[in-house]
């Protein structure tokens, strides 16, 4: 049997493209003990059972596990059976869902030793001296609520860490392919919001730039994909931001994306400025609306001007090079089916890249859960403690509501329904109206629990449209969703629906003939044949202008060397039959053809056909 005395830092993430910062903080500032600190990264979706192999065959004396909203459940049903096979081993749990309310944990789990509050570094390693070399002694540890004996002792909680001493946690990137790679600058919030548990703790403070700057590099140098700052509000210091900011722009390796949760409407002149000239790709912003209801935002504590937010990112759009991701927060106080739905179109018509609707979770320890009552605030009693109705609104709508969130995410979120979706919206009163309509389809027909392919996806929103439409509007429709698929990628096999080629086949290889020779519209494929052009790009006869809806014959060229950096959408160029000169191609089927001397030529409009139109 192997050496038990050692520590053993399990972490149970939500997926395995996640890793788990705190783990590797507490061992990395336990670093006296590296030898004898082991660490295991696990996911919800494992066999339990393999989770309780893998801890048993490494016997540790201590294990300590890291609880969150998404594990719990898991966490709990673990360690009673980790108790049963290594009974003389002690567990220990942290992390935010049991710092609250260690006592009752302790409670209800008697084969738990005792519970990390807070912040752990310190404490973890307190503990790590405790068990491995019998350093003081648990009623001295701050930070921690234990079990002694048949008593509960409840030890003060811990001060704060200064961020700077806790070791760099990456320098074996080895553990982290194919991982999101976390990465803190900052701990604390400086806002009060009633429904986060970053407000308890209002001491914010900083790691030292001149580290984070050289621990920035370590990724650039090795080309990480994306680095995802955990900075509660990363911009809430001007000077901090800037800095970083400004470094990453000087040293940027083309390829490393940096994902900020910001406050929109804290970002200045100068900041935005600065993010305009950012390499397109290079950041992402991800921004917390959650209400536009004044009362609402009022009422959670939140300090929030909608109009400014609208602005900067309005302003910070028109570069086209940032990711938005913007939220929104369901179950509020103040906030009814009504108020919902003026919030979301407020925030639907900046037109963000991702829109995230979610809902309230009433999180033990934060000021919501104390207010709960007085707002008639009703959760679930297990995580993730979402809210099933308030004051305001009823479960009923709720549901309603669940519903448009799930619309949002398959067609607006996706980025695969562009084009089809602007024009479908002009058939409702606004945005949400479309949503919530086709989410009550859905669920009238039974669609909403089945995995549906992206082409299905398509089929469903044209049986939606016959609700709505003739079937001369529904093949203008349909045109436009074919346009969206090959945006999206070269489909070999097109849809039973799309328009037939066939008869266009002359003249599509007339066209790349003609390209192979000219390089007019597609001056990157230099030295490739009209056949490897043909299969490298694509061209989609339409009968209406995808902009403007008007029957017009065009012709949409596909280039997928030349990718939108925010959508993936390929570079589409629009091409009119209108000049009658040199090309005797892509004719109409059964159209009189010209003379050599009378043919048709491509007039090239010089944008994407994606741009806003206006």
């Amino acid at each position: 049997m192997a050496e038990r005395k050692h520590i053993l830092l399990a972490a149970i993430n939500a997926k395995y493209i996640h890793s788990n910062l705190a783990v590797y903080s507490l061992k990395a500032y336990a670093k006296k003990y590296q030898n004898q600190i082991g660490l295991a990264e696990y996911t919800i979706n494992q066999n339990p059972d393999d989770i309780l192999k893998g801890i048993y065959r490494d016997h540790p004396e201590v294990l300590c596990i890291s609880c969150y909203i998404w594990n719990i459940s898991y966490v709990r049903n673990l360690i009673r059976e980790v108790h049963k096979v290594l009974p003389d081993t002690a567990i220990w749990l942290g992390g935010p869902e049991v710092s609250y309310d260690a006592r009752k944990v302790l409670e209800e789990h008697p084969e738990v030793t005792g519970v990390m509050k807070g912040e752990g570094e310190v404490t973890f390693l307190e503990l790590a001296g405790f068990y491995l070399e019998g350093i003081s002694e648990l009623a001295k540890i701050e930070g921690i609520t234990y079990r002694d004996g048949d008593q509960i002792q409840e030890n003060p909680w811990r001060g704060i860490t200064d961020l700077s001493t806790i070791p760099f946690v990456y320098k074996d990137l080895k553990k982290f392919e194919n991982r999101i790679i976390y990465y803190e600058s900052s701990r604390g919030c400086p806002f009060s919001c009633s429904y986060c548990l970053s407000s308890i703790d209002k001491k914010l403070r900083f790691r030292d730039l001149e580290l984070v700057k050289e621990e920035l590099q370590f990724f650039l140098d090795h080309n990480v994909p994306q680095v995802k700052f955990v900075d509660r509000t990363f911009n809430c210091k001007h000077d901090h931001a800037m800095a970083i900011w400004k470094y990453l722009i000087a040293h940027d390796n083309g390829i490393t994306n940096f994902h900020f949760e910001v406050a929109a409407d804290l970002l200045n002149e100068e900041e935005i400025a600065l993010i305009r000239t950012m390499r397109p790709g290079m950041i992402q912003l991800e921004i917390g609306v959650q209400s536009t209801n004044p009362d609402t935002i009022r009422e959670i504590h939140r300090k929030m001007d909608f109009a400014q937010v609208s602005e900067v990112v309005t302003r910070v759009q028109e570069g086209h090079n940032v990711h938005q991701h913007l939220d929104l927060i369901a179950g509020l106080p103040y906030e009814d089916y009504d108020s919902f739905e003026k919030s979301f179109c407020d925030v639907y018509q900046l037109r963000p890249q991702q829109l995230q609707l979610g809902f309230l979770k009433v999180l033990k320890g934060s000021f919501m859960y104390q207010a709960a009552p007085e707002y008639g605030c009703v959760c679930q009693s297990g995580e993730p403690y979402e809210v099933l109705y308030t004051r305001w609104l009823p479960y009923d709508d709720v549901l309603r509501l669940k519903l448009v969130e799930e619309m949002v995410e398959v067609y607006y979120n996706s980025n695969q329904f562009g084009k089809t979706l602007r024009a479908i919206e002009k058939l409702f009163d606004n945005p949400f109206a479309l949503y919530e309509a086709l989410g009550a389809f859905y669920d009238k027909k039974g669609y909403m629990d089945i995995s549906h392919t992206r082409i299905r996806r398509y089929e469903i929103l044209q049986e939606f449209l016959q609700e709505y439409v003739d079937e001369e509007q529904m093949d203008y429709y349909r045109q436009l969703m074919i346009c969206d698929l090959y945006a999206r990628e070269n489909m070999k096999t097109r849809p039973a629906w799309a328009k037939d080629l066939k008869a266009y086949k002359r003249d599509i290889r007339e066209f790349y003939l003609k390209e192979e020779e000219t390089h007019e519209y597609l001056p990157e494929y230099e030295g490739y044949d009209e056949k490897q052009l043909a299969r490298m790009t694509h061209l989609e006869r339409m009968d209406y202008d995808p902009d403007t809806g008007v029957r017009e014959p065009c012709w949409i060229l596909f280039d997928y060397r030349s990718r939108d950096v925010l959508t993936y959408d390929a570079k589409m160029v629009k091409l009119s039959l209108v000049d009658i000169m040199q090309n005797n191609c892509l004719l109409p089927a059964g159209e009189k053809r010209m003379t050599d001397e009378q043919k048709y030529v491509f007039r090239y409009r010089e944008q994407l056909v994606g741009e806003d139109e206006g």
